[in-house]
């Protein structure tokens, strides 16, 4: 689930409008399985140089196509949480970073 202080940001038009392009340059595939001769659909746009209050509000960072990658919910995870199975077995985060059940 996205901080506080990013909610705005990623409910924002030009940040909707900068995944999107991101992804579909991806061909909507996730980055790091493709390097790994994996097809799977990416979900998830990732910030390399993680998002904070401080940087936020600076395009270079927060827009920048340099500093996104497109994740698969397990890469993300992964990323994030070092482990598919982040809180307990059967939980996982879904594409807008909320905690669900991994049987929907």
């Amino acid at each position: 689930m996205a901080h506080d202080y990013a909610k705005s940001f990623y409910n924002s038009r030009v940040w909707r409008k900068t995944r999107d392009a991101y992804a579909e340059s991806q061909y909507w595939l996730c980055e790091r399985c493709y390097q790994n001769g994996i097809l799977s659909e990416g979900q998830i746009v990732h910030h390399k140089i993680y998002l904070t209050p401080e940087n936020i509000n600076d395009p270079d960072v927060s827009l920048n196509w340099d500093n996104l990658e497109l994740l698969d919910i397990t890469c993300h995870n992964q990323e994030h949480f070092k482990t598919e199975d982040v809180v307990r077995e059967g939980l996982t985060f879904d594409e807008n970073g909320d905690l669900i059940s991994k049987e929907r």
